[in-house]
Parts: C-alpha cells; sequence; structure tokens
C-alpha cells in the first residue's frame, strides 16, 4: 500500500528560510536531474534541512511516493524523524525488519545501515512498491563493512532517486562506499566524485558554522613497561609512534594529573563562555565506559554538577541526549556514539580524550561543536599535543575525498621506505608491541598553544598561568573575522608577561632535549626504521623481529629510548646486511 500523498506546495516550501548554499545545490540538483547525487557538507552546515527541503519537492511534484532515510544510528532515526515532521514529511523511526511494509499513515521510514544490512529482501520490497527516495545520511558508512555494503546495494538498487550525504566523504581505507561515483585522477587513482560540496571554509565565512579554537596540551608521562622499566616521555616532543601512543595513553589515564587539569583548563574555558552564551554546555569524548565514570567524577569535583554520562549499550542513552540537548546544564561525557550526527547546537567545549585518530572520526567529532545558533559562538576544543592530531587541527578546512587505489611504491626508494615504515609503524609484531605494554605511572599537563585556521599561538606554560589564562579567556561571542586579531593581541601580551617574569626571576628551564642532539636523535630513529623496513622486505621477516635481532646483538634499549652511538651501531649492523 503506498503512503499518503503529498499536498501541493510552492517550489521550495522553505525556501525563504533555506541557505545560500543549499538553494544552489537545489538548483544543481534539478538541472542535472540525475539519479545518483553526492553531497558534501561539513558538519553543522545543514544537510538535514537540504535533504528534507528536496524531498519535499519530489513528493510534490509526484516524482516519488516514498522516501526512505537510512542512519548511522537509532538514536539519529528519531532525530531524522522529528526533522521531517516539521515539513510535514512523516516518517517511522519504529520501523522493524518483521514489518515488511510501512503503516499507510506514514510517507517513509527511517532505517540503519546495519536494520538493511540484517534483512536487504525487506528494504528491497519497500523500495520497489513505490517510486522511492532513498537518503543516505553519512554514505560512507556504507563502507563499514560487506555486509553492509552489499545489503545497501541489494536493497536500494531499484530506487527512483538516491541522495547521499556526508560530512566526510572518505574513509582511510579502501571499501568502495555503495552509489558513489569514483573516476580517476591524473596519477590514474580512482577518487570519490562529488556532485556538490560546501566546506568548513566557506560555512564560516557565511557564519553559518563557528570558529573552532583548538587548545593544545602537552606535559610529562611516566610509565612502567611489561620488563619492569620506566620509561619517560613529554607530549608534542618528536617520539617515536610507539612511544608517542604510550605517552597519549598515559596522559588519557584519569589517575594521572594531566586529565584532571585538563579538564580544569577546559572548565574555565565553558565558564567564560557561559558569561555570553549561558546555556553553552561542554562534551568529553572518551575511549571506553570505565574512563567515561571516571571522567565525570572527575568533573563532579570541579563542578559539584554530575555530568550527564552516556554510554553506547545504555538503552537510555538517546533520551539522555535529548534532556541534555535541551536543558542547561555543564557538562556531558560519552563514548564514541555522539561522535556523529547527534545534534547537541549548544555544545561549545569539548575534551577529545580518546585514542581515536583517523581523520574521519576527527572531523565527526569537531563536528559536534561547530554548528552555530548565532553568529559570535565560538567553539574551543582540548587536545592532547601528539603529531596526528596537530596535523588533523591544522588541516580542519582541507576537503577530502575517498580514494579506492593505493599509489604504487618504489621498492628501492629511500624516500618511499620512509612512507612504508611510518604507515606501517603502528602495525609493529607482538614482539616490538608487547615491548611497550604499560602501566601508568605519572603524568603533567602543560599548556602548549592555541591553533586557529592553521596557525599557532603561545607557548609552553604551567596550567593557571596568565600565558594560559589569556587564551581561556577569549570572549564567548566573537566575530570569526575578529578572532585571528584578538589572538596576535592575546599572544602579545602573553610574550611581554613571560619577558617580565624572566627579568625578575630568570628564564624558565628548559624542558626540551637540545636542538642539535634532538635532531639527531630523530634522524638516526627514522634512518634506522627505513633500513627495517628495506631489510624486513628482503628477508620476509616482521619489523619487531628485526628490531629485537639488533638489540641482542648490538645491546641497548629500545628504539625510543636509545642513544645516537647506539642507533648508529644498529645503522651499520643493518647497512651490512642491506648490501649483502
Amino acid at each position: 500500500m503506498l503512503s499518503p500523498s503529498f499536498p501541493q506546495r510552492a517550489p521550495w516550501g522553505t525556501a525563504d528560510k533555506l541557505r545560500a548554499w543549499q538553494r544552489e545545490a537545489l538548483d544543481l540538483y534539478f538541472a542535472r536531474d540525475q539519479r545518483d547525487f553526492l553531497v558534501a557538507a561539513t558538519p553543522g552546515a545543514g544537510k538535514t534541512t537540504f535533504a528534507l527541503t528536496l524531498a519535499v519537492e519530489l513528493l510534490r511534484m509526484g516524482e516519488v511516493n516514498r522516501v526512505i532515510v537510512v542512519a548511522p544510528t537509532e538514536h539519529l532515526k528519531t532525530q531524522w524523524a522529528d526533522a521531517a515532521a516539521r515539513v510535514h514529511i512523516r516518517l517511522d523511526p519504529r520501523f522493524r525488519n518483521s514489518h515488511w511494509a510501512p503503516s499507510r499513515q506514514y510517507h517513509g521510514v527511517v532505517v540503519t545501515y546495519a536494520q538493511v544490512a540484517a534483512k536487504p529482501p525487506v528494504h528491497r520490497h519497500l523500495t520497489e512498491d513505490a517510486k522511492t527516495l532513498v537518503i543516505l545520511d553519512e554514505v560512507h558508512h556504507g563502507g563499514d563493512a560487506l555486509s553492509w555494503g552489499d545489503g545497501i546495494r541489494e536493497a536500494y538498487a531499484s530506487a527512483k532517486r538516491r541522495l547521499s550525504l556526508s560530512g566526510t566523504p572518505f574513509r582511510s581505507d579502501t571499501a568502495p562506499i555503495p552509489f558513489v561515483t569514483y573516476a580517476p585522477d591524473e596519477s590514474g587513482a580512482r577518487i570519490s566524485t562529488t556532485d556538490y560540496a560546501y566546506g568548513y571554509g566557506r560555512a564560516l565565512a557565511d557564519g553559518v558554522v563557528r570558529p573552532v579554537l583548538f587548545h593544545m596540551y602537552s606535559g610529562k608521562m611516566r610509565w612502567r613497561t611489561s620488563a619492569g622499566d620506566e620509561l619517560e616521555a613529554h607530549l608534542g616532543q618528536d617520539n617515536t609512534k610507539d612511544v608517542t601512543s604510550q605517552a597519549w595513553r598515559t596522559a588519557l589515564d584519569p589517575e594521572g594529573e594531566w586529565m584532571p587539569a585538563v579538564l580544569s583548563a577546559a572548565d574555565r574555558r565553558l565558564t567564560e563562555i557561559r558569561q555570553h552564551v549561558p546555556d553553552a554546555g561542554g562534551l568529553v569524548l572518551a575511549t571506553d565506559q570505565t574512563v567515561a565514570r571516571a571522567y565525570a567524577k572527575i568533573l563532579h569535583s570541579l563542578t559539584g554538577q554530575q555530568p550527564t554520562i552516556v554510554l553506547s549499550d545504555d538503552a537510555t542513552a538517546s533520551e539522555r541526549i535529548e534532556k541534555f540537548s535541551q536543558n542547561d546544564s555543564r557538562w556531558m561525557v560519552a563514548v564514541r556514539m555522539v561522535s556523529e550526527g547527534v545534534d547537541v547546537p549548544r555544545l561549545a567545549v569539548g575534551v577529545y580524550a580518546t585514542s581515536s585518530s583517523t581523520p574521519l572520526f576527527f572531523a565527526q567529532a569537531i563536528g559536534r561543536f561547530v554548528r552555530a545558533r548565532r553568529r559570535g559562538e565560538a567553539a574551543s576544543v582540548f587536545l592532547p599535543n601528539v603529531p596526528v592530531l596537530m596535523g588533523l587541527a591544522n588541516e580542519l578546512e582541507k576537503q577530502r575525498d575517498h580514494a579506492l587505489d593505493r599509489q604504487s611504491k618504489d621498492d628501492d626508494g629511500l624516500e618511499d621506505s620512509l612512507l612504508e615504515s611510518a604507515n606501517r609503524e603502528e602495525e609493529a609484531s607482538d614482539a616490538l608491541t608487547q615491548e611497550f605494554s604499560y602501566q601508568a605511572i605519572s603524568s603533567l599537563a602543560h599548556f602548549d598553544r592555541v591553533v586557529f585556521e592553521g596557525q599557532e599561538f603561545g607557548q609552553l606554560a604551567e596550567p593557571g598561568t596568565p600565558e594560559e589564562e589569556e587564551f581561556i579567556g577569549i570572549p564567548g561571542l566573537l566575530e570569526p573575522e575578529h578572532v585571528h586579531e584578538l589572538l596576535m593581541q592575546r599572544q602579545s601580551r602573553q610574550s611581554k608577561l613571560r619577558a617580565a617574569r624572566e627579568a625578575t626571576e630568570g628564564p624558565e628551564p628548559t624542558t626540551t632535549l637540545p636542538q642539535p642532539l634532538h635532531r639527531t636523535l630523530r634522524e638516526q630513529r627514522q634512518l634506522l626504521n627505513s633500513l627495517v623496513g628495506l631489510y624486513a622486505r628482503q628477508a620476509g621477516e616482521p619489523h619487531g623481529a628485526v628490531h629485537a635481532e639488533l638489540r641482542r646483538l648490538c645491546g641497548g634499549p629500545a628504539v625510543a629510548q636509545a642513544t645516537v652511538a647506539q642507533l648508529q651501531q644498529r645503522i651499520e649492523l643493518l647497512r651490512k646486511r642491506v648490501r649483502s
């Protein structure tokens, strides 16, 4: 049975409320008149409004008489249904695979990717039973699992119209995304083709999204390996990837001093913003449920208020998010599930307390804080100063596409072997990974810098000193074009404060290695890793096994703790083996 007819309405039923990019995308959609259409718009730009306006028009024209929305999560099903109701489209978010057909009172249904993959024939029947528009929300999830991609292809192959939406139309793997067109670039690699793109840079200029200030924190970390050795490293220094990973995990340990110091700074920033935006809220993204609860206890002790805790296995998670979005409480602590698509516009401060570091997850996480309600609202996100996050923060405006093909490498080239070594370090053998199994001992936090639009402001300082407070105290309402100017002013004052303090107290002790030695260590580690990569390919051995053998023959600690002389000794030995 078909869904109810849709009343005749003027074109673009809510055109006076549409943003310029949404009108442009609608005009382009009807000008091209193609079955598949991919819109890539930065999180917070209004993809849902665009999609539902298009659905209204297609229903009015009689081009379709059923609408199916595929969303990533159960929570988003209700969110889509509520948004659709505001433009008089009735979607059933409670549709189950056992139903086979929607109720006659609805124009369509909202389902999840997992739901479609579980029983594709049900959804194929829904699609074939009417002239159907399928809206694939955050379509990159169609490549999350083979069954998901296959299920979506089977279910919606016969759809009359398919609209794909994504805030981040790229993946770090090469799993193809259903109904996305791929075309070769100049190198021959197949790259996803976007029909309409609206990036963060343009959205910021249009006042559609907030400017984001990244408050970077470094500090000294100590931990104990499985062998009983105590190691120490600083976040923000050029460590090996393994040491950076363990230092990062040590920083996120709720038992140390790093997380309480960063949460305290973030809460002070939230207080500053709430002077101008009284209902502004904060979100801590945690790695797992145990640390999420521990972070909530820290925040409770800091603020006297119990934060909202959102856990993925909690049946009331959606209700908790909805309640938080509508009240004016200070903090929510959550694990992953609110990193994408969840619309809580009052979120203005974030703490990135997770070890996830893919561009996809990072972009979706930051997307929770950029949704603008009125011009002048700014967002602040507190990050550990690790290279991968620093790079992602500096490239927030970068438009990414999804590549199906890996670039070919010259196995004999030193530059390519360095790249391969970097790419494979995270996948080192168990022998090397176990060497860094650890128990956190202690962690200290240092405010490092603020990153805004790819530029860095500030210097290393103790938490609570004037340098840190200069940036925490930035007004909560500020026009985007004035943020950079204010940061420059704050940095100038900060430099004067530091100079005055050093004049009376002497220079602060350095916490980093002397630059020449630092550079030498980095160069020797890179050269050793590149040679290990070359030899591992020649011998067919895992990288970890090669490192372990070098340590056995030459003596000394792991690469991260080895001196320049010890690294050079291993390099010379390995060079002889590579030549032979």
